[in-house]
């Protein structure tokens, strides 16, 4: 099984949009393995969107990331990356599917309600900065059987 980090950013929290969102990311079938409701520190958000350092949204990003409330998860799946990623939908929500989050909730790049990881790498990467080994459950939901061969 693979896992992935995603992120409820600012924007979402503060339209109540945490329940429908999870509810989303569970009806296809991933496994909620860690999450937290946090204020992000600088730092954190400094160093989750370090390779975004040197363009002209970073710090408009880190100032709207570190706002409010997020609420961070790890999901747990066969191909949860490319699975979350499609959930999710396209970064700039006008050109995302209708049915995924960001078609349905999200209006614009700069609010565009959720992050996720882009890849395994990037996920094992995002997942090592948000939660320790301790933060983060491994068990087998009775539904497993149901959802992979």
């Amino acid at each position: 099984m693979e896992r992935t980090f995603v992120m409820i950013k600012p924007d979402a929290v503060q339209r109540k949009l945490i329940g429908n969102i999870v509810q989303r990311i569970e009806q296809k079938g991933l496994k909620l393995v860690g999450a937290k409701l946090m204020t992000v520190p600088t730092s954190l958000a400094e160093t989750h969107y370090s390779e975004h350092k040197d363009k002209p949204f970073y710090q408009s990003l880190i100032s709207f990331i570190t706002s409010a409330p997020v609420f961070a998860m790890v999901v747990e799946g066969e191909d949860a990356v490319a699975v979350s990623r499609h959930i999710i939908g396209s970064t700039n929500p006008s050109e995302a599917t209708p049915g995924s989050i960001r078609g349905d909730l999200g209006l614009t790049v700069g609010r565009n309600v959720v992050h996720g990881s882009d890849s395994v790498e990037s996920a094992k990467r995002e997942i090592s900065l948000w939660f320790n080994e301790e933060e983060l459950s491994s068990y087998q939901a009775p539904d497993e059987t149901w959802l992979y061969e």
